[in-house]
């Protein structure tokens, strides 16, 4: 199986999502994990939507790249500009990819909007995963 690591700064939504996306879709394929910056605790609403999807990842927890030092990834795989920035080269990865996607958490507004808003970003990295893991 190939390994693959998402980061972004707190792995608290996009880089948790996307651990759990490619997880789900193609479990033969990729052993997937995630990562943040700063670590900071995994959003609620990142949760909400993906058990939305039939994807649980309550049992996920927010964790350092640190924890992933000295092993070998086939891709790493920013998801955030900040995390581009601050961490452009990961020890250990064969191959790395940028796919910057908005910070659902940064939203303000109702309960009901801030979900559409992380559904919006689930939908799209989704729709990027497919398109870029599905083929290989």
């Amino acid at each position: 199986m190939k390994k693959v690591l998402f980061i972004c700064t707190h792995n608290s939504a996009r880089s948790q999502m996307a651990e759990g996306l490619l997880g789900s879709l193609y479990v033969d394929i990729y052993d997937v994990f995630s990562a943040g910056i700063k670590p900071y605790g995994i959003k609620h609403q990142a949760i909400d939507v993906m058990e939305g999807i039939g994807i649980d990842i309550r049992a996920h927890r927010s964790k350092s790249v640190d924890e992933f030092l000295g092993i070998g990834f086939d891709y790493v795989v920013t998801v955030c500009e900040d995390a581009k920035d601050v961490s452009p080269f990961f020890p250990g990865g064969k191959n790395y990819i940028h796919k910057g996607f908005e910070d659902p958490s940064k939203f303000r507004g109702t309960e009901d909007e801030e979900l559409l808003k992380f559904r919006e970003i689930r939908d799209e990295i989704k729709d990027w995963i497919v398109m870029t893991f599905g083929e290989k």
